[in-house]
Parts: C-alpha cells; sequence; structure tokens
C-alpha cells in the first residue's frame, strides 16, 4: 500500500519555468531509480519500472515533491551502506507520487582524524556541511528531504542546513521544507582475540616483574573496556609507557597496535557502539523529534518496510508548515536538552545544539541551554558502561527485540521521573510525543530484563553537561555527570596547579612522559609554600601529619595520596587559533596513567565530546587567540576547582601564603604578562599556517554562540518560546 503525496500548495514551482531545468532533472531521477531497482535486485519491492522521462517531467510540471536523498561519504564507516538505504528510499518517495533526488555530504571521521592535522578541520566541517546542503538544496529547488544520518559533525551540520532552508523558504513564502533522519545502524564493538588477550596479559605479567606495576594495572584495565576505534588510543598510552620502561619493543607496539585494529569494526560498518557525539547525535536529532520511531536504533540496515513507514508519514506532514524543520527543530529543543542530559550526551553538542537553534533562525546561547538545564532537575537515567556490555549496540538490540523503545522509552521514564516534556511538540511521524507514548506496548525501561541501559529509576538526581564561570573566563562547560560521585568529591571544592601547554601537540608528547612528575618535582614547578597551602585546604589531616616533610617527600606524598591536584591548561586551541579540534587524545593518555588520572582535570578552549577521571573542562571563551584569560595562566599559578558550584576561579598567590583562598584575577596580572601573552600569540600565529587558510573559522561567534557565521547570529531574531506553531492543540504562538 502506497501513500500517495499531495502536490506542493504554493505558487512556487522553479521547474515549471524552467526550461533547462527541465531537460537536466529527469535523466538524474531516471538513473537514481535504474540504479535503485539494479542495487535491490531480487529484494525490489515495486511493479514494473514506470519512471519514464515524460512521467518525470510530469510530475516536475505539477509541483510533486521533490525529495533529496541526503547521504555521506563512503570513505565514513557509518556510510559504507548508503547505496542500499537509498536505493529503498528512492523507491519509495516514487511510489508515493514524488520526485526523488540523492547527493551525499563528505563526511569526516572523528577517529580518523583524531591525533593528526584533520582535527583542526572537524568542527569547521559541520559549518561546511550545513553551506553545502543549503547550496543543493536552493539551487536545485528541493522540498524535503530523507536523512541518511551518520555520526561526528555531519547531523547537526544537515539539521542545521535544513531548519536554515526552512527559514529562508518561509520568509519568502514559500512551502515549509519538511525532512526526516533515518540514523545510520549501530556498529558492534570488536572483542579482542582470545590469542591477543593472552599475550597481553604475559605483557602485564612481565611489567610486574620488571617492578612497573603502573602499566600492568592501566594495561588490564584497558582490557576490560568493549574493544573501540576510541579504546586504540588508550592501548596506545600504555604501549609507549610500556615501550619507555623497557618491556615492549617497538615492533611488538605496532604487532599489538594491528591485532587490535583489524578486530574492532564490523565489516558493515555503522555508527561506532560507544557514547559519542555519533550517538549522542542520534539521541539528540531524535529528541528534536526528527527521527520516525522505526529507524531510530537498529543493529542493520534499515528494511524496506522500515523505510516505507518513515517516508509514508510524509504524507501528512507535507504543506503543513507545523512540520517544517524550522518549527520543529524549536518546539521540541527543551525535550532534546533534557533527552541529551539523562542519556549522558556528548559536551560537543553544547555547541551543536546552540548552532542548529540559530541556523533556525532563533535567538539562543549557550546560557539558554543552560537556564533550559536547570530547570528542572533531570535524572541520570542511562546506564551506560563500556567495561559492564551496556553500550549503545546493546541499546540497539533492546529496540530491536521489541522490548525498548529507545528515545520513546527515554520520553516516558523522565515524565514518570516528573520532568515536564512537551508533549504536544510535531515530530516527524507526523504525531505528537503525547500521541506516540499513547501506545504503551514495550515502552517501559522495565521491561528489558537483563543489562538495562535506559532506566526508570535513576542512578542519580542530576546528569548533563553544566556549563561553567569563572574570575579569568566566561564560560566552559563540564560533564561531572560522567564522573561517579566519589570521583567528583576527590576533585570538586579542590586547589590545582596550573601545568601550561600552548597547544595540544606539547601537551601529548609531556602528558606520554613516564617520568613528567618527576620532572615537575625536580624542576619545583610548584611552589613549596604554595604545596602546603594547597595540601591544608585539600586535605587538612594530611597537611597535619606531613607539613614539615621536605619538598621531594612532600611532592611525592601528595601524589601517592591523590591530594596533589593539577590542572593541565591546553590553550591555543580554539575555533580561530587551530580550528576548535577535540582534546581526546590528551584526555585518553591521562586516563591510561593510573597515578596521574588521580591528579589531573584538563582545561582548554578546545573541545571535548566525553570525561577524564578528573574532569574534562572544554570550550572556554574568550579563547586564548582571543585575549581570554586562559592564555594568561602560566604553571605554577593556583586555580580553585568549585565543579558543584559551577565555578574556577584563579587564585591570588600573594594571599595564599598567607593561608587565605582569595579569588582574584586583576588587572595587573594581565598587564604583567602582556608581553609573554604576545609571543604566545604569535606562535600561535605561525602554528594556524597548518590549517588552510580557506577553513579557518575567521568571522564566526564563540563557543558560547554555537560557533557560527556572523551572518547566521544576525538572521536569528525569532523567540524559541514564541514564535512556534504546536500541533495537538492547533495553538499557533506567534
Amino acid at each position: 500500500m502506497t501513500h500517495l503525496y499531495p502536490l506542493i500548495d504554493n505558487e512556487v514551482n522553479p521547474y515549471r519555468d524552467n526550461v533547462q531545468g527541465k531537460a537536466n532533472e529527469p535523466i538524474t531521477v531516471a538513473g537514481l531509480l535504474d540504479r535503485s531497482k539494479l542495487t535491490l535486485g531480487s529484494t525490489y519491492e515495486g511493479g514494473k519500472p514506470d519512471w519514464t522521462l515524460e512521467e518525470i517531467y510530469m510530475r516536475l510540471e505539477r509541483n510533486a515533491p521533490r525529495i533529496a536523498i541526503i547521504g555521506g561519504s563512503s570513505d565514513h564507516p557509518a556510510h559504507i551502506m548508503d547505496y542500499q538505504t537509498s536505493a529503498r528510499a528512492a523507491i519509495r518517495i516514487w511510489q508515493n507520487g514524488g520526485v526523488p533526488f540523492h547527493f551525499s555530504t563528505p563526511v569526516m571521521c572523528d577517529g580518523t582524524a583524531q591525533s593528526n592535522q584533520g582535527m583542526s578541520y572537524s568542527l569547521q566541517s559541520r559549518n561546511a556541511v550545513a553551506q553545502m546542503v543549503v547550496n543543493q538544496l536552493e539551487a536545485h529547488s528541493y522540498h524535503g528531504a530523507f536523512v541518511i544520518q551518520g555520526c561526528d559533525k555531519q547531523p547537526l551540520g544537515v539539521v542545521s542546513a535544513l531548519a536554515h532552508v526552512d527559514r529562508v523558504r518561509r520568509n519568502r513564502g514559500e512551502a515549509p521544507f519538511f525532512a526526516t533522519f533515518a540514523p545510520a545502524h549501530v556498529l558492534e564493538g570488536g572483542s579482542i582475540p582470545a590469542d591477543v588477550i593472552e599475550e597481553l596479559e604475559a605483557l602485564a605479567k612481565k611489567a610486574e616483574s620488571e617492578g612497573v606495576a603502573d602499566v600492568a594495572v592501566d594495561l588490564r584495565d584497558t582490557m576490560a573496556y568493549i574493544l573501540q576505534c576510541s579504546l586504540n588510543t588508550a592501548f596506545q598510552g600504555v604501549f609507549e609507557r610500556a615501550y619507555e620502561r623497557g618491556i615492549l619493543t617497538k615492533e611488538q607496539h605496532k604487532y599489538f597496535e594491528m591485532r587490535l585494529a583489524v578486530a574492532t569494526c564490523d565489516g558493515q560498518g555503522g555508527v561506532c557502539a560507544f557514547n559519542g557525539t555519533g550517538n549522542s547525535s542520534r539521541h539528540l536529532v531524535a529528541g528534536m523529534g526528527l527521527v520516525h520511531p522505526a529507524v531510530e536504533l537498529l543493529t542493520d540496515p534499515p528494511s524496506q518496510r522500515q523505510i516505507n513507514a518513515v517516508l509514508d508519514s510524509f504524507s501528512v506532514m507535507i504543506n503543513d508548515e507545523r512540520y517544517g524543520v524550522a518549527n520543529i527543530v524549536a518546539t521540541n529543543i527543551k525535550n532534546a536538552i533534557r533527552i541529551h542530559s539523562a542519556s549522558g550526551g556528548s559536551t560537543n553538542l553544547m555547541m551543536h545544539i546552540v548552532a542548529a537553534m540559530l541556523y533556525a533562525g532563533y535567538k539562543f546561547s549557550l546560557w539558554d541551554l543552560d537556564r533550559i538545564h536547570h530547570l528542572h532537575p533531570i535524572p541520570d537515567l542511562f546506564d551506560y558502561s563500556l567495561t559492564e556490555g551496556r553500550d549503545i549496540y546493546s541499546l540497539a538490540m533492546q529496540c530491536c527485540s521489541g522490548t525498548s523503545r529507545g528515545m520513546e522509552t527515554l520520553v516516558y521514564e523522565l515524565i514518570e521521573n516528573g520532568v515536564p516534556m512537551d508533549q504536544d511538540a510535531p515530530t516527524v511521524a507526523a504525531k505528537t510525543w503525547k500521541e506516540r507514548l499513547a501506545i504503551t506496548r514495550s515502552l517501559q525501561a522495565v521491561n528489558v530484563k537483563n543489562n538495562q541501559v535506559i532506566l526508570s529509576t535513576p542512578r542519580r538526581g542530576f546528569s548533563g553537561v553544566d556549563v561553567l564561570k569563572g574570575n579569568f573566563f566566561e564560560s566552559a562547560v563540564v560533564k561531572i555527570s560522567g564522573m561517579p560521585t566519589p570521583q567528583l568529591n576527590q576533585f570538586d571544592d579542590k586547589l590545582a596547579f596550573v601545568l601550561y601547554y600552548e597547544n595540544e601537540d606539547d601537551a601529548n608528547r609531556s602528558l606520554l612522559d613516564s617520568s613528567l612528575l618527576s620532572k615537575i618535582k625536580e624542576q619545583k614547578l610548584f611552589e613549596h609554600d604554595h604545596l602546603l597551602a594547597s595540601l591544608k585546604y585539600n586535605n587538612e589531616p594530611e597537611w597535619s601529619r606531613i607539613k614539615d616533610a621536605p619538598y621531594e617527600e612532600l611532592f611525592d606524598e601528595m601524589a601517592d595520596q591523590g591530594t596533589l591536584k593539577i590542572a593541565v591548561i591546553i590553550a591555543g586551541q580554539g575555533p580561530i587559533a587551530f580550528g576548535m579540534p577535540e582534546m581526546f587524545t590528551p584526555m585518553q593518555h591521562i586516563n591510561a596513567n593510573r597515578v596521574m588520572k588521580k591528579l589531573a582535570t584538563i582545561i582548554s578552549d578546545g573541545r571535548y565530546s566525553g570525561v577524564t577521571y578528573g574532569a574534562a573542562i572544554g570550550h572556554m571563551t574568550p579563547e586564548a587567540y582571543e585575549d581570554g584569560g586562559i592564555g594568561f595562566l602560566q604553571t605554577g599559578d593556583v586555580v580553585h576547582l568549585q565543579l558543584r558550584e559551577g565555578r574556577i576561579d584563579f587564585v591570588d598567590a600573594a594571599q595564599l601564603l598567607t593561608g587565605k583562598v582569595v579569588h582574584e584575577f586583576e588587572d595587573y596580572i594581565k598587564e604583567e604578562r602582556q608581553s609573554l601573552v604576545t609571543e604566545r600569540k604569535q606562535r600561535m600565529k605561525n602554528r594556524q599556517k597548518m590549517v588552510a587558510a580557506s577553513n579557518r573559522m575567521y568571522g564566526h561567534t564563540d563557543a558560547a554562540n554555537g560557533v557560527v557565521p556572523i551572518a547566521v547570529v544576525e538572521d536569528a531574531v525569532l523567540d524559541y518560546e514564541q514564535d512556534i506553531l504546536l500541533l495537538e492543540k492547533n495553538i499557533v504562538i506567534k
């Protein structure tokens, strides 16, 4: 049974009046449909092909819905099965009376770009994808889109583009732009081969026998995780330390690297199963109401039946401005933020949420996001674990088996826990959330009997990414919800010594140095009196016990007991300075070091998607390149970490020597260090040349405002709470 689409109810029809387009486009449609039938082979579901050039022409002439199937480049694992999904979509669009088209965007794989120059292009690629998609949709006058959603920056880049096109079309008085997203299936995590496990265990025993037990402990900890591409970076840090200690040769290192790499990814591709930016984007876009439940969480590419369910919904959505992408995003923004929070979403998305709203034409910033986040406590309802077999692939299996409904289950459990969700908001299932939740089958989290990922009883009463303020910066973000409470207690309300790096390369080299702490101690980079003062504040009983110890003993005791706290500052990584790369690698180097991870918090104007043991604080504004306070810090400074209070403050050194913790970052510090900062900025400018000039993010907003082109912000004038159209009650708020 097909669901015939209505014609576009608008006088604008570029094809009717464009002779050249009438000549060009029918052959692309016929070619797509021919290839689709060939691709599907025996699985093709349909009658004898009727897509003649004449019929295509007449549909274009009549203003039948022109629907773009938007895929991604096949050099990204999430998109290697796009050919099959796009073929099924093209056939169904045609059967429903539409006109299918297809194009793909480049999609950067953050895993591939990680630890190399490509990371400086990752964030910029989101805006580039948005620009490319807008170009294509506007140039070819498409009315709607079926998006094969990948991971990294592609999903929110496309959301931003479609919302932007919808807003522009509405401003011009044209038909609303409609769309739906079909996320790529979840890639099953790999397993370390049995013989490699034996060899790694032998390496751990060798480390123990040669007096480097820390390497053995960290190696066994790393082996406990489900094998993911991100885990290979953690192994890399342990292997480097093992090599430095002489218990592993370079040849053995490369052997282990190869064996782990080839065992990691399934040949069918998909979005990696850890809850990083890829799957966080999946949850977020679903929370925005843009994903049909039939395809939300799959373990294989979608079937024809599933794709039919998605595309058939267009028959209700076409011509209805309530289903325009910009309106769907705005009406669902509170739902999306609460889902992102409750599901332990990626820190990266703090910028992407803001960006999507700005592209949709709404005034919005990090502070609006933070306000929504804290309007009502959002409980932690996601029991995700890579060491206990509860990754996103497990959740997808639960959805495919019919025991969970994914984000619908999460929305239900949030409501049950008293969280206000906007149930009258429209979704691409051509239903409100209220209508979707009225179907109760498999809705409750308790339907999953084993290995629950989504919970009904919260793990704790708070979740999500928090926005920080401080006396030397305006905003930063931290995912303290990713830290278990005992771990959070180890770092909250503590004085930490700054260990300053001008860039990530310097930080990586230093953090891989197994003698880093010894070098800090030998060079006395942290003053003795300040060590004592920090110890007294962080742990007064320990201060009473060892306050008279010599410097070396004091330092060692504080490091061993974890009372020494270090704020690893990585500056010069902001959008303008270096493209705002993700600080995943230094984060993993710290996580893979048993001693350092008890001591270190990372603070950067670069990006993060996850957490370190001691918190990953990023997206700091203003960035160092823009004379932000982070660029004025230097090794040996003291900062006060107040994670639960949402602050990090620079501590006055002179006052600290008197036993007082005074938060002062006076102008005289900037004056005193101006020459140092000038030298640093010149080095940043020199390093900036490593990034292609065409892709540097000048003329963009900062991280608190989405890192979007200035022109986008200037056009974002609507009120996201007033200028919206709801569905269930037919409310028009203008």
